[in-house]
């Protein structure tokens, strides 16, 4: 029933667009190209970003709306997931209805269509994951998750092209400040100090840890205070705060009882030619090495998830030490998105060792799933 209501609120016609857009090719971007195109925003640069907005925009939303409609095992029928699918098809509306931009005023207009865009898409990943909960809900408990490898696939697919997608928004609509701090082009930062970002997201991870359990180990980091970057400061945070969260959260519940000072986490950053590799260890005891291939599933999670059925999405931004079991896979996207991986190495008994590897040389195109 609520498949069928969600079709009718959008027309025959938009439906069928969204099918031949979904078909056309997607353009990449590198992290350098970025860069240099919005080093002097001009009013040129920008509507020529607006014009390149419009056309592409409508593709990548198209193909995730179009895969929304054909996933297994009934997941597409999920109230959640009907409800991501309507914001898709909806942003989609919203892009294809807005008119050729020909001038400054076209494109005033259109950044703040795409703003509120992005705003409207904010809730999607805790509202897919309520759609996995659903699922998961009513199958039958025999089936091996092993078997949902499609689905793990198409979220793979799914959060990487919505990381791009937010990626190009956010690029645009912050080439329009007038005062950006220095050396910054839009989201990225020319000259970006990693150890600088681990610090903070330390910082921010230990927070929530105090918040959780009264108490936090200590972080140690080590590396060049003066070594930058270029790269995007948000996409860095967000992911050696995940790191960091697990690790504080290990060695926290492994030394809770215990009369032993629970060790430090400890943070190295190191700055090849290639890469630039932050590795965060733990001694908070392991994981077996069969729980490995789980850890970057999403469907494994037990913990709640912020947005559960009797839950306000509006109220969704709380963070929890145990979150709902998605920071892992998408941290390792955020990696992939411009050239990078996360490996996870365990000494069960032990301890865990994360690596984060981050192209330095940002020539590598977006992956376009």
């Amino acid at each position: 029933m609520a498949a069928k209501k969600a079709c009718e609120s959008f027309s025959k016609g938009l439906i069928e667009d969204v099918h031949k857009w979904g078909c056309l090719k997607q353009t990449g971007v590198s992290l350098r190209y970025m860069m240099e195109f919005g080093s002097k925003p001009t009013d040129k640069h920008l509507l020529i970003s607006a014009q390149f907005l419009h056309k592409e925009l409508p593709i990548r939303i198209a193909r995730r709306a179009i895969e929304l409609e054909r996933l297994p095992y009934g997941l597409s029928e999920k109230p959640a997931v009907l409800k991501v699918r309507d914001w898709y098809l909806d942003s989609f509306r919203d892009l294809r209805t807005f008119p050729e931009i020909k001038n400054m005023n076209d494109e005033t207009e259109f950044n703040e269509m795409i703003k509120a865009i992005k705003v409207r898409h904010n809730n999607v990943v805790p509202t897919m994951a309520l759609g996995i909960q659903q699922l998961k809900k009513g199958m039958d408990p025999r089936i091996v998750y092993e078997d949902l490898d499609d689905i793990q696939q198409f979220l793979d697919r799914f959060y990487m092209s919505r990381i791009g997608i937010r990626m190009l928004i956010g690029q645009h609509v912050e080439l329009h400040n007038p005062n950006p701090p220095p050396h910054v082009v839009g989201y990225i930062h020319t000259k970006m100090s990693p150890m600088e970002v681990a610090r903070t997201a330390s910082e921010d991870a230990r927070a929530i840890c105090y918040r959780e359990y009264g108490s936090a180990p200590d972080v140690e980091i080590y590396g060049d205070l003066n070594f930058t970057f270029p790269y995007v400061p948000a996409h860095l945070h967000l992911m050696v705060f995940e790191l960091v969260k697990n690790s504080l959260r290990a060695v926290q519940e492994r030394y809770m009882d215990s009369d032993k000072v629970a060790p430090p986490i400890r943070i190295i950053v190191a700055d090849g030619e290639e890469d630039v590799t932050i590795k965060v260890s733990d001694e908070g005891g392991g994981i077996p090495r069969s729980g490995l291939p789980k850890i970057f599933t999403y469907l494994y999670s037990t913990a709640r998830n912020p947005l559960d059925e009797h839950s306000d999405i509006i109220t969704a931004n709380a963070v929890t030490m145990a979150g709902y079991g998605y920071g892992l896979p998408i941290s390792r996207l955020y990696a992939r998105y411009f050239g990078g991986d996360l490996q996870i190495i365990s000494m069960e008994g032990y301890g865990t060792d994360a690596y984060l590897h981050l192209s330095r040389l940002g020539d590598s195109q977006e992956p376009l799933p």
